[in-house]
């Protein structure tokens, strides 16, 4: 592992600063601003943070404190976030996480979480919102001999991260496909206003950048030799309420390809991190549709598969996410992949011009929308953090069509999950087109919100719940609410039930 590891590094200096986690986690101190790199199980630091969870284990037994700030591209794994939150070391996180750990020292007040749009990570970071940025370890698949790095299977904010952090390690890990070199494309200098230029993406393949990540190399004070792969979750197979989401959604499709609203080959698809976002894709492979492209934040198994069967022609992204079994299809088939995925920093993948102008199809999961078209993505009853807002905000303000998906209950139908009022706002009635549950489809497009009411309580509502929001909007309308019919008092009552009896409905 560690000659084939330190074969990635072509640069002399460079090969000269290897050293062990443990010696490399020296250089992280108490209090320090990290940014850390991985994006949705993809291309996260694999040794590291275990050293650094070592440290601050160490520290706590000594009774001294031993907490970081940690800024990430997006979610990480158990070896990352994981490790970190058990030995409680972690006082602040953003954007994006999932780690059941992260997620439960969130809810109890003992992390400082902010959950923001991904388009945002960078620019914020460049404008010093976070101070100074003490460190950055970044995992990569290798070094050049010029010390130019190549991304691992995500970029995320990397490029910042390395313009932006004081010192750097880098993780140079054997386990990634050398092949990868090539495969990215970044470009450095997006700029400021009044000064930002247009990013001269006019379809989703375009190349605009290099295929490295840069950076000045007195910075780096360490590197660290791995072998180890991505989180790799399985993805669950498509059940009868992600298959009929998934076809109702292509069925859509082939209605506005003959209605003249959307080309024969569709137009660029985004897809969520997700099971039934993936079903969605992988009931793509069986329609009448070719030539697809995707610009999309994470490509996962289903986008993946579309590409070797030759029903999509290219995607980009900025992190590749995919099962143990996808991960085989793709070393096995890399050589064709490789001018056919394009993995950029996120800054351009959720940039809200680009999305805009390439017109793309938007498909998101959600936690709950109610009877106008407001979407939950992000909390539990209000209160309790799940993962986050992610791109998903970046892609539905912005996308020629926004789709949100959900089953329509949750907890073998305890919770519904279409409400009077959501619990929480992510994205509103003004963003949503369509909202899409194994019920059916409520196209929102044009429609007033007494008019969105009655179609998402018909069409999208489990029957169990249907008279139950009849009935609320029904009174909701009499009680004199002319617009946007509500009851106040009764509006959050459901998840006041729920919280109270762990049941939404009426017995």
């Amino acid at each position: 592992m560690t000659a084939n590891a330190a074969e990635r590094i072509q640069h002399e200096g460079l090969r000269a600063k290897i050293m062990s986690a443990e010696q490399a986690a020296e250089f992280v101190q108490n209090g320090m601003t990290v940014a850390i790199s991985g994006f949705t199980g993809a291309g996260y630091p694999k040794a590291l943070p275990t050293a650094i969870a070592e440290r601050a284990k160490a520290a706590h037994a000594r009774g001294e404190a031993f907490a970081i700030g940690m800024i990430t591209g997006a979610s990480t794994a158990p070896e990352c976030d994981g490790v970190l939150a058990a030995a409680n070391c972690v006082s602040f996180r953003n954007p994006f996480q999932s780690d059941p750990g992260i997620r439960n020292s969130i809810n109890a007040g003992n992390i400082a979480y902010q959950d923001m749009h991904l388009s945002h990570v960078e620019q914020q970071m460049r404008q010093g919102f976070y101070g100074d940025f003490d460190m950055a370890i970044i995992e990569a698949s290798g070094i050049t001999a010029d010390g130019k790095i190549i991304p691992a299977m995500g970029i995320g904010h990397c490029n910042e991260a390395l313009k932006a952090a004081k010192k750097v390690i880098i993780e140079v890990n054997a386990a990634q496909n050398a092949k990868l070199e090539g495969m990215h494309d970044v470009a450095y200098d997006i700029g400021v206003p009044p000064h930002r230029k247009p990013i001269p993406i006019t379809g989703p393949f375009d190349r605009i950048g290099s295929p490295y990540l840069e950076c000045d190399l007195n910075k780096i004070v360490a590197v660290v030799l791995t072998s180890s792969g991505d989180r790799n979750s399985k993805f669950a197979d498509p059940d009868d309420n992600s298959k009929r989401i998934a076809a109702q959604i292509i069925d859509f499709f082939s209605h506005e390809v003959k209605a003249g609203r959307l080309p024969k080959n569709l137009l660029p698809l985004q897809s969520g991190v997700g099971n039934v976002a993936n079903a969605v894709l992988a009931g793509l492979l069986d329609a009448p549709f070719d030539d697809l492209t995707g610009y999309t934040e994470v490509l996962q198994d289903g986008m993946l598969d579309l590409i070797i069967a030759g029903k999509m022609k290219s995607a980009s992204a900025t992190a590749l996410s995919f099962s143990p079994d996808a991960l085989q299809r793709f070393n096995d088939n890399i050589e064709f992949l490789r001018d056919k995925i394009i993995l950029r920093p996120m800054e351009y993948t959720n940039n809200p011009e680009v999305i805009r102008r390439l017109g793309i199809i938007g498909m998101n999961a959600m936690i709950e929308a109610d009877i106008y078209g407001n979407v939950n993505s992000t909390h539990v009853m209000g209160t309790k953090m799940m993962n986050g807002i992610g791109g998903s905000g970046d892609f539905t303000r912005n996308a020629f069509f926004s789709f949100f998906v959900s089953p329509s209950v949750a907890k073998d139908g305890a919770i519904s999950c279409i409400v009077p009022m959501v619990s929480h706002h992510d994205h509103t009635e003004h963003d949503v087109m369509f909202i899409v549950t194994e019920q059916g489809m409520a196209d929102l497009r044009g429609k007033s919100p007494r008019q969105r009411a009655k179609l998402i309580i018909n069409n999208c509502a489990h029957p169990e719940y249907r008279d139950q929001l009849n009935d609320y909007f029904d009174r909701a309308e009499k009680a004199g609410g002319l617009h946007t019919p509500h009851l106040l008092l009764e509006a959050l009552s459901w998840h006041q039930r729920f919280v109270e009896t762990g049941d939404m409905r009426i017995k």
